[in-house]
């Protein structure tokens, strides 16, 4: 894959978790527009909207792999932001505090619509067709090489939902196997599991491009 997906899975063993898609560092007016919208400035407010508004429709857009869906839950993910915005203290990067505010969300948004978010059928003991050659939780060597990222992003796009879904938030957010079984109400031998099926699913994706989905059309003014 790109350099970007090659350095992702050479860290994998390192803690926390640093996501297959790299955050952008913290954005120069950044930490002002914060205090100010705090103190209840509309114009501090809509410049952290224009900072983050992509990022985030980015992220409802993977965990949820529909569009309108994700143009729905970034504008609720910004109104949530609006009223909780007094509690960031500041100890993580604000992009890190906005994007689990926004998975939480997606979250509870899922459970709404009564989905499964990870089958409990999957187990930590896969079938032997599936059986890894490695730790659950070790970097996928198998995954280097030279995709590029608009394929990666239609190969993660047509994982199955499950798959999909602690895909992007191990490998892609970040998050820690314990704290995707808490975020999906499941083992933490689950969401390993989940993922090893997510990375074999992905690699036979990327081998049969046919497969792909259609990519989702970008929305600039999100």
């Amino acid at each position: 894959m790109s350099s970007m997906m090659l350095e992702a899975q050479q860290g994998m063993q390192t803690k926390p978790n640093p996501g297959l898609f790299k955050r952008n560092p913290p954005i120069a007016g950044e930490a002002e527009a914060i205090e100010r919208a705090k103190e209840g400035d509309p114009d501090a407010f809509s410049k952290l909207y224009a900072l983050h508004k992509r990022r985030v429709y980015t992220l409802c857009l993977r965990m949820l792999g529909n569009v309108s869906e994700a143009e729905d839950m970034t504008q609720e993910a910004f109104l949530h932001l609006f009223r909780k915005l007094g509690s960031f203290r500041g100890e993580s990067a604000f992009s890190t505090w906005l994007h689990r505010l926004t998975v939480n969300l997606v979250l509870m948004h899922l459970r709404k619509k009564g989905l499964n978010l990870v089958s409990l059928e999957e187990t930590i003991n896969p079938s032997e067709d599936d059986a890894p050659k490695r730790d659950f939780g070790s970097r996928d060597q198998q995954l280097a090489g030279s995709v590029d990222r608009v394929t990666l992003e239609r190969a993660v796009s047509s994982l199955p939902p499950g798959y999909r879904m602690v895909f992007v938030l191990h490998d892609v957010e970040g998050f820690e196997h314990n704290e995707i079984a808490s975020m999906l109400e499941c083992s933490t031998g689950n969401s390993k599991s989940q993922l090893h099926k997510a990375r074999l699913k992905l690699r036979e994706l990327l081998r049969n491009p046919e497969q792909l989905a259609v990519p989702a059309p970008g929305k600039e003014g999100v």
